[in-house]
């Protein structure tokens, strides 16, 4: 097709290609998603910015894994020989969680690492906490300060004044032994507004506090809000997701919003938001009924005998006697109760509750934030929805749902420091027994009312200020001194947190940091390093 005088223009004026040439000079390759890794030490592309003119760039590609999510998927550092620098980041084909796919999270850690107003050195507050008064300093002076107020307070007998306020902190138990090192309950987290509802609720079951979904080998995939585009853990269920869907599997989401992956379910339940156990025990009382449970798991892997001998001591302990008083005791969630809880018709509880009967052993659940901790008594979404999976028989096979750690690494280290000699009430809080978690989202209430306080607390991966709903409550608690009496930021990053502390500390992003990372991303056990790409 000739080209029309517009496209001759910008041909000449190199706005586009040149439309003429049908022969390509140099060699041609075939297409490959990735560089073999025969090649990362010398991998050689041509420089996009000089095209046409062919301009070769030489890189080096170190592998480390990505931090901008708890997914830890594997990354890949193109480090220019030529200048040193780190070019750009894509996935690593050979990490077992993420095999070379990643969302948009990953390559922008150049952004990250190349940040113009990212925080490079240690710095101590000039002037009132909060002020905006900063001076730069040394990390010989910030680590023989901070440590100096560690080990004052230490050596008042104190088990309860030096804490580590985390998020998710991207590696494995660290410093959880370095606190026991020390002989402090200093660990704190922000699970109970995270997660602490579903990981109750699976905890019930079998002691282990997170599901890992076989996605790939699925009969049936049951999601609790959008897992595929958005949820946990986001780009290695997606992808499997997609591949039990191909093989065949039925995927069924239940989310009051009509979200990309509802939109691709074949049965999407648009639920009232915190509905989902009437729903969940709907469906169990179906299975029960037909009797298509796993009798052989269910007798063998569930405490029934136990239940007998404490709720019906007077009756014939055998599981068949078992089966029908649990029918009885699930009488009363029937499709029509669910439907009027859910407000969704009767129809579409039994027409997915049908299909989620017959998943047998290959039923695949997930549910981690959402609907467990969004809504009072959120618990009982993951105890309601783990039901199924032991009820089917599908806890541990392939196409099921296993308990977290049968997919994790977690390292044992040789030498482990003895647990404290002491409690910390003012993370759990002897008021609050059944707290899975620490109770830190009333931590400064705690302080306001005079129930301890601080001498040195640490705050990384963790912006209170911001993510907490009562962010002006801790504003007043870290600009209290005696509340709290230093505060070291660690962070990459100016945060609203960090403006009231008393030191700031810039920790590394995911390539420049040493971490051992194992999630429960697939049905299969990993582990991955995450190391810095360069070297001075």
């Amino acid at each position: 097709m000739a080209k029309t005088i517009i496209e001759g223009i910008a041909q000449k004026l190199r706005i586009i290609p040149n439309l003429d040439r049908n022969v390509t000079e140099g060699n041609l390759e075939p297409l490959r998603k990735f560089p073999s890794s025969d090649e990362w030490h010398n991998h050689i592309e041509l420089d996009a910015n000089s095209w046409p003119v062919r301009i070769e760039r030489k890189y080096s590609l170190v592998p480390t894994t990505c931090f901008n999510c708890e997914s830890a998927c594997g990354l890949l550092a193109y480090v220019d020989k030529g200048t040193g620098q780190v070019s750009k980041f894509e996935g690593n084909p050979h990490h077992p969680g993420s095999r070379g796919r990643n969302c948009a999270k990953g390559p922008a850690t150049i952004n990250q690492i190349q940040d113009t107003e990212r925080i490079l050195y240690p710095m101590r507050r000039v002037g009132g906490r909060g002020e905006g008064g900063w001076e730069r300093i040394s990390w010989d002076e910030a680590l023989d300060e901070i440590s100096t107020k560690i080990r004052a307070s230490l050596k008042t007998g104190a088990v309860d004044k030096v804490v580590y306020h985390v998020g998710r902190p991207g590696h494995e138990g660290y410093m959880n032994r370095v606190l026991k090192a020390w002989g402090v309950d200093g660990h704190n987290s922000h699970t109970n507004i995270c997660s602490a509802g579903a990981r109750t609720g699976y905890a019930l079951w079998h002691k282990h506090d997170r599901p890992s979904p076989d996605h790939t080998n699925a009969k049936v995939i049951l999601l609790t809000s959008s897992h595929l585009e958005t949820g946990h853990y986001f780009n290695p269920h997606a992808q499997r997701i997609l591949e039990g869907m191909m093989d065949g599997a039925k995927l069924i989401v239940i989310d009051p919003r009509l979200s990309n992956t509802a939109a691709m379910a074949d049965y999407w339940l648009p639920t009232w938001p915190g509905s989902e156990p009437a729903l969940f025990l709907a469906w169990a009382k179906m299975i029960i009924e037909r009797g298509l449970f796993d009798r052989e798991f269910m007798e063998t892997q569930v405490n029934w005998d136990a239940w007998m001998k404490a709720v019906h001591p007077d009756e014939p302990c055998n599981f068949d006697r078992y089966i029908e008083l649990l029918t009885e005791e699930y009488a009363e969630y029937t499709p029509e109760f669910a439907a009027e809880e859910c407000k969704i018709p009767v129809e579409q509880v039994i027409e997915a509750g049908e299909v989620v009967a017959s998943a047998g052993t290959q039923l695949c659940t997930h549910v981690w934030r959402s609907a467990s901790i969004g809504n009072l008594g959120g618990w009982q979404v993951s105890r309601t929805l783990h039901f199924l999976n032991v009820l089917t028989g599908s806890v541990g096979t392939e196409g099921g749902t296993s308990p977290n750690s049968w997919s994790k690494f977690k390292p044992d280290l040789f030498d482990n420091p003895p647990d404290p000699d002491g409690w910390n009430e003012l993370h759990f809080p002897p008021e609050y027994t059944m707290s899975h978690f620490e109770m830190s989202h009333i931590l400064p209430h705690l302080i306001k009312d005079g129930r301890g306080s601080m001498d040195v607390y640490f705050t990384r991966v963790f912006n209170p200020v911001w993510t907490f709903p009562d962010g002006f409550s801790w504003m007043e608690m870290l600009q209290n001194k005696e509340s709290v009496g230093c505060h070291v930021a660690m962070t990459p990053t100016w945060n609203e947190t960090a403006f009231f502390a008393d030191y700031v500390l810039p920790m590394g992003h995911s390539a420049e940091r040493h971490d051992v990372n194992s999630y429960a991303t697939s049905s299969g056990k990993w582990v991955a390093f995450r190391q810095p790409v360069l070297r001075e």
